[in-house]
């Protein structure tokens, strides 16, 4: 009698690395199908990501206009980096690149959403903080590749959320945020705290390097 849907364990049962690079790896699966077969899966590992909505007090968000490669343009995007600092708390990398993109700093910190970038194929997943009560901090002018050509402006958070609709943000973690910002700020949500449970985060690439 066949499993009730739902109820199958998708065990792995076999496992190889078809590249390791150093930002992603490439993991081939061989995954337990529910009839007992077998299918080949292909995961991209990465090191998860912080974005981050910065709100000022006079209602406007700071993004950062950054040329993408895979793309090949530049991109309307949140201030954000990757989780690649051994011992580093989510928030702190957080604060980390606010202070190092932008040349800010915030006194007030809370989660608004988490973001699994594609799941079908990647275990990447965007943790999306509100960060508000702004200062300003030397910003890190040592920035390589694209960031030294990163443009840096605001924008009323309606007119983000415009862009973000009409398509002129299209950055997952970007339009999410947005999205979640504004929610929160109309009562329709809340946020959690900086420190809630993320039991998403990615790890299997960060243990690589340990």
């Amino acid at each position: 009698m066949a499993a009730a849907a739902g109820s199958h364990e998708f065990r792995t049962v076999e496992s190889r690395d078809g590249y390791v690079g150093r930002v992603i790896a490439l993991r081939v699966d061989e995954v337990l199908m529910p009839g007992d077969g077998t299918a080949r899966r292909e995961v991209i590992e990465h090191y998860g990501a912080v974005a981050v909505v910065v709100l000022d007090e006079d209602g406007n968000v700071v993004l950062i206009h950054q040329y993408r490669h895979p793309l090949g343009r530049r991109l309307w995007e949140l201030p954000a980096g990757l989780l690649d600092a051994a011992g580093e708390s989510d928030v702190d990398a957080a604060r980390r690149e606010l202070a190092e993109e932008v040349g800010l700093a915030a006194a007030d910190w809370s989660v608004l959403v988490d973001v699994a970038a594609s799941p079908g194929f990647t275990d990447e997943v965007v943790r999306v903080y509100l960060a508000t009560v702004l200062s300003t901090v030397d910003r890190d002018i040592s920035l390589g590749d694209e960031e030294t050509d990163l443009v840096i402006e605001r924008f009323p958070i309606a007119e983000a959320v415009r862009m973000a609709l009409a398509g002129e943000i299209v950055n997952a973690s970007a339009v999410a945020g947005l999205l979640a910002a504004q929610a929160v700020l109309s009562g329709v949500g809340q946020s959690r705290p900086a420190d809630a449970p993320w039991p998403d985060r990615p790890h299997r690439f960060a243990d690589r390097h340990r």
